[in-house]
């Protein structure tokens, strides 16, 4: 019978007690004795966590690394592979473009016969001004031909071989070219010089000229057809000690750039140096 007694006194105070301690931490009084009980533990699994992570990046580093790399070294091949496709797809959409323009340029001048050509090479002389084309004596170029593209006059064939020919640049120190001023159609003589730039020469005092006049080719000579776009006036000398004004041009053609080009084959050049009486010594 006491030992019963003695059980159930101690039930209540256990339940008592537990009640106690959960009025007490609901009601918030245990909160500091819980936040400092908890603060080791809390510690120490911070502690063993960060431990882990160490050692688990320390033993899967490696690994993946090496995947980083292979991942990284594909990436560079595809974008390496994808820059080589734009600028292969740049340069044919160019192409395109140029012989669109030439097409444009051969239908807006019905009356004459056109061969196209791609450009192949340079001179390397920095002094010479000439190009390689990929058209020869097979396709029936011959020396003196004209040569333009959509812009304009770009010069005349200088030499010619099977399957190739070359093209004397009107940017060339020997080249001449009879141009008229388009307003007026007052002649003149148009040259090349050593460092590529172009000049119109023995235009009349009384002529008008002035920047922004246009130039084209003149039939005069008999070695060009006839209203070709040669360039475009930018600056003019005038003297009025001197016979002639003269005037720097801006050529239509863009020769660092040039890529196709159309041949004139139609147009057979006349030698009238014959006829020209000797200047008197």
């Amino acid at each position: 019978m006491i030992a019963t007694l003695q059980r159930y006194w101690r039930t209540g105070v256990l339940v008592l007690f537990a009640g106690g301690v959960l009025f007490l931490a609901l009601g918030g009084y245990l909160a500091p004795v819980v936040q400092l009980a908890s603060t080791p533990v809390i510690a120490a699994q911070r502690w063993l966590a960060t431990r882990y992570l160490a050692v688990y990046q320390a033993i899967n580093s490696p690994q993946d690394m090496a995947a980083l790399r292979q991942r990284s070294a594909l990436l560079e091949d595809e974008n390496a592979r994808l820059r080589s496709q734009v600028i292969e797809l740049s340069e044919q959409l160019k192409d395109s473009q140029f012989k669109d323009e030439l097409l444009g340029f051969a239908r807006n001048r019905p009356e004459d016969t056109y061969v196209g050509a791609t450009v192949i090479g340079r001179d390397p002389s920095p002094f010479l001004h000439y190009v390689i084309i990929d058209k020869g004596s097979d396709d029936g170029l011959q020396h003196g031909m004209p040569v333009v593209t959509a812009q304009g006059l770009v010069g005349r064939i200088d030499a010619v071989i099977a399957n190739a020919a070359r093209v004397q640049l009107i940017t060339d120190p020997g080249s001449a070219v009879n141009v008229q001023l388009a307003a007026s159609r007052t002649e003149a003589m148009l040259t090349g010089s050593l460092t590529g730039d172009v000049t119109v020469d023995m235009v009349p005092q009384d002529a008008s000229l002035k920047p922004g006049d246009i130039i084209l080719t003149s039939a005069l000579g008999g070695t060009f057809p006839a209203n070709i776009l040669v360039g475009q006036v930018v600056s003019v000398r005038k003297l009025e000690t001197e016979l002639f004004q003269s005037a720097a041009i801006q050529p239509a053609v863009d020769f660092t750039s040039l890529r196709v080009v159309l041949v004139v084959v139609d147009f057979a050049p006349v030698d009238i140096s014959p006829l020209i009486p000797p200047s008197n010594p």
